[in-house]
């Protein structure tokens, strides 16, 4: 059995730019824009960082994406949305999630593809999501460059790494780092250990941080860990487009993308 951390998902009140951001100072290019959302009033686009994805949001009109502006609103403007993760087997996190107390807020299917999108008030942090692709399991689990619906059917010959190589973590704020941890760690299962400046458990390619609220803005996704080839670059590119650029992180989106992770 396997657990991964697959896709980050990012909201912004408009598309392009953001996404744009993200190609020019990561190096990476969009492998799919899925129509699928739009029945969420959304419109997207999906670009793979190693075999990991960053996922964009953003309302198709205003009034659309009832509970993406609800977000936006209340975290004040763009910023982390989602954090999705893939296994093997949904079967098996259905009565874990009902005994856990978590309710599915919006089921998925889409061919092979099935998710389960857990309702953000039953988890706190962010909207998380446990997906599966039927058809890639085995003894060793999924392989990582298998077919992964959201990303549409030719993700693999979008990958660019020239710069970025993969996503290795997520940062979750929030007041109490503590209560929010443990509430993920049993939902998802792990265990849950304290570090300097927070909490953090560990799925099999990725590290979920919990940490203090290091921006004012509220509980929610504030951060993605990065594995970087092209450190030099990318903080040049960044200062181009003038974002926000520090010792340790730039900002896209309304996230902070901690370098080296």
């Amino acid at each position: 059995m396997f657990h991964r951390l697959r896709q980050i998902c990012l909201v912004a009140r408009d598309l392009d730019p953001v996404v744009a951001e993200l190609c020019d100072v990561f190096g990476v290019a969009v492998c799919h824009r899925d129509p699928e959302v739009g029945m969420f009033g959304l419109h997207n686009a999906l670009m793979p960082l190693g075999h990991g994805f960053i996922e964009v949001v953003a309302p198709l009109a205003p009034g659309k994406a009832a509970a993406a502006e609800r977000h936006l609103d209340r975290r004040g403007g763009d910023g982390g949305y989602m954090v999705i993760t893939d296994t093997d087997d949904l079967a098996r996190w259905e009565p874990h999630l009902a005994a856990t107390g978590v309710r599915i807020a919006a089921p998925l299917e889409m061919g092979a593809y099935r998710g389960l999108q857990l309702h953000p008030r039953d988890t706190g942090g962010a909207l998380l999501e446990i997906n599966t692709t039927r058809g890639n399991t085995g003894p060793d689990g999924a392989a990582i460059d298998a077919p992964y619906g959201p990303a549409g059917p030719d993700w693999q010959a979008h990958i660019r790494t020239g710069t970025v190589t993969a996503i290795t973590g997520a940062r979750l704020q929030a007041a109490d780092p503590e209560r929010l941890g443990r509430r993920w760690a049993e939902i998802l299962r792990r265990d849950l250990r304290p570090e300097s400046d927070g909490w953090a458990l560990d799925l099999d390619n990725a590290r979920i941080r919990f940490e203090p609220d290091r921006d004012g803005r509220g509980e929610g996704l504030g951060g993605v860990d990065l594995a970087v080839a092209d450190e030099a670059g990318l903080r040049r590119r960044a200062a181009a487009r003038f974002l926000p650029v520090a010792d340790d992180h730039v900002v896209i989106g309304g996230v902070r993308f901690h370098i080296g992770g």
